[in-house]
């Protein structure tokens, strides 16, 4: 049996800021437990819920070298729904009321502390695994201490890793001097072709030249990360690594989201009977956001944050355009400042078709999935996206610009060959994606047959979690064979 061991700074069901925390709890409860033994290791921050705290038991503890100081690492463990978790105690580095803060180089101490304890915590937990499967920056520097001081001696000598991407925008910077003083390590590391990148360290550059193996979260975005535009600066190390990077998109948890089990919805519906059952929730959502009541009318969702990577430049430029259309819109999200109020603004010029809902609430969320015809999502990049997975899943087609995840997981609607799950545009444009929409909004108006059809095939997709899970075990194959 084969062994891993998933490193991250967040997982569902313990803490959750962003889609990575679904990603951290949701595959390794995929992953065939009869070849391999899949753990966690995150984090015990203090604003972890009370009830989630109460499901952990203390271990063990040790004191460890860092920062020029001995420090202590605590562990704790839980089990949930079959998974193992393991949690690195230490209160200066993980008190708090959130989960990250806004200063960098504290945010690197404290990852960098992660890290390190959690290589650390391997022998004294008995657990030696195969592979240390690392997400995102935080844990950029596993890696690189697992070819620099976890080198020596056969626990740690045959163990291999790999770093996923969850968003090359994020990559944990800081001035070299102080970042080497921090790690304990030495200057070998801080040149151009391992940890310094223009000048700075960088420690996803770090994960990225040491990890045996690079994954990101869709295989467009494998391949746009290898040009400027979306390659962050490090596009040039990532066409070097081109052989050990490859792109496995996303899932979403089936049983969380689905419209014939889901509590949070008004009117419960399957692939057989949405046609008659779907549109109950429509109805419902017209009256409880003040909208218009009009089975008919095409309503399209948006669930986002309000910020210029998800395309809401474009919708600002369009927006008194599409509002003259038959059409309604429900926005829910919260973000930047001109992109609220310019929803308010628009709420409250067209009272009767727009809704702006300026929070975040998972139960509105899910109606929203369930009630509209069609969803937007016009990002500028999209690593991998889960709303449109969502979406798909509830049967309101996406209409999305083609572009990482949201490229790969929705096909576009050909009405010569009566095939796809969506529509979608591929310049960044906005007037691009108004042509788009009105197509959309010609389907269903003009040819409910063929939407009705689409909304068929977009129920059919499936992009469940053991879809990715079989892609993962493969690689994991591959990387200890």
């Amino acid at each position: 049996m084969k062994k891993i061991l998933f490193a991250a700074s967040e997982g569902v069901p313990f803490i959750k800021t962003g889609g990575l925390a679904d990603v951290v709890g949701s595959l390794p409860k995929c992953i065939d437990k009869q070849y391999f033994d899949v753990r966690v290791v995150i984090p015990k921050y203090a604003c972890i819920r009370q009830e989630m705290k109460d499901k952990m038991r203390y271990v063990n503890h040790f004191y460890m070298d860092f920062n020029w100081t001995s420090v202590y690492v605590g562990i704790f463990e839980a089990e949930e729904e079959g998974v193992h978790y393991y949690f690195i105690d230490n209160e200066y580095y993980f008190s708090g009321g959130k989960v990250y803060s806004d200063d960098p180089k504290w945010e690197i101490e404290r990852y960098a502390f992660f890290s390190k304890a959690a290589l650390s915590m391997l022998p004294t937990v008995n657990f030696q695994p195969d592979i240390i499967h690392c997400h995102d920056w935080q844990t950029g520097l596993i890696p690189v201490y697992m070819k620099e001081r976890f080198r020596g001696g056969d626990f740690y000598s045959r163990m291999k890793s790999v770093i996923t991407i969850h968003n090359l925008k994020f990559q944990g910077k800081w001035d070299t001097k102080t970042v080497r003083s921090i790690t304990g390590l030495s200057d070998y590391f801080f040149t151009p072709d391992k940890l310094e990148a223009y000048k700075d360290a960088n420690l996803l550059k770090g994960g990225i030249v040491y990890a045996d193996a690079v994954t990101t979260v869709s295989s467009t975005y494998a391949e746009e990360i290898k040009t400027p535009f979306y390659g962050e600066g490090l596009d040039g190390l990532l066409r070097a690594r081109k052989g050990d990077l490859r792109g496995i998109v996303n899932g979403i948890d089936y049983t969380d989201f689905n419209p014939e089990s889901d509590k949070q919805i008004v009117n419960p519906y399957n692939a057989v009977n949405f046609r008659k059952e779907k549109v109950k929730n429509k109805r419902a959502l017209q009256q409880e956001l003040g909208l218009r009541q009009d089975d008919k009318k095409m309503m399209i969702g948006i669930v986002s944050r309000l910020t210029d990577q998800k395309g809401f430049d474009l919708i600002a430029y369009i927006m008194d355009e599409l509002c003259q259309d038959d059409v309604q819109l429900v926005i829910l999200g919260t973000g930047e400042e001109r992109y609220e109020n310019m929803f308010r603004h628009f709420d409250w010029k067209y009272n009767d078709k727009v809704s702006a809902n300026i929070y975040y609430s998972d139960p509105l969320s899910h109606k929203i999935y369930a009630s509209c015809d069609a969803f937007l999502m016009p990002s500028l990049f999209e690593p991998c996206g889960l709303s449109q997975l969502m979406a798909l899943r509830y049967g309101t087609i996406p209409i999305v610009r083609e572009t990482g995840g949201l490229k790969d997981t929705v096909e576009p609607y050909n009405e010569y060959e009566s095939t796809g799950t969506g529509f979608s545009f591929t310049n960044y444009n906005a007037h691009e994606m108004l042509n788009a929409i009105r197509y959309a909004e010609h389907i269903y108006y003009d040819k409910k047959r063929e939407w009705n059809k689409m909304v068929d095939r977009a129920m059919a997709a499936d992009f469940s979690w053991h879809v990715s899970a079989a892609k993962y075990q493969e690689m994991y194959d591959w990387l200890t064979g």
